[in-house]
């Protein structure tokens, strides 16, 4: 990944990752992201919500991108932005995974952030 400049993230460290992603997209023409939302290789109960707090301190919008192994597709579908409103913005984004089927259905959790409540 760091070939293409990807930049590493060590997990289990605390750190400032929300705000020095946000300082990049500032400090930068062209910037893109990749965040796996769901971010773990077994079922959670829900999603990790920092993709959703550097798009909104970033002020870039979220592109919900998939992989449909039932239809055999993937791509780039929902683009919006975080406004703030989590619950109504996470709606969204269930409504357009609502349909998709990963390859391992079974360790695919709910589709929700903890910040929802």
């Amino acid at each position: 990944m760091r070939s293409v400049g990807g930049i590493p993230v060590v997990r289990h460290q605390r750190g400032q990752l929300v705000a020095e992603a946000a300082k990049l997209f500032a400090e930068r023409d062209e910037l893109a992201l990749v965040v796996p939302a769901e971010g773990t290789r077994s079922r959670a109960e829900h999603w990790k919500s920092g993709f959703y707090h550097i798009a909104r301190s970033a002020g870039v919008p979220i592109v919900c991108g998939y992989l449909d192994y039932a239809r055999r597709r993937g791509g780039f579908g929902l683009t919006l932005p975080a406004t703030g409103d989590v619950r109504a913005d996470m709606d969204r984004i269930r409504a357009f995974y609502a349909d998709k089927v990963g390859r391992y259905p079974e360790k695919f959790g709910p589709v929700r952030l903890r910040d929802e409540g």
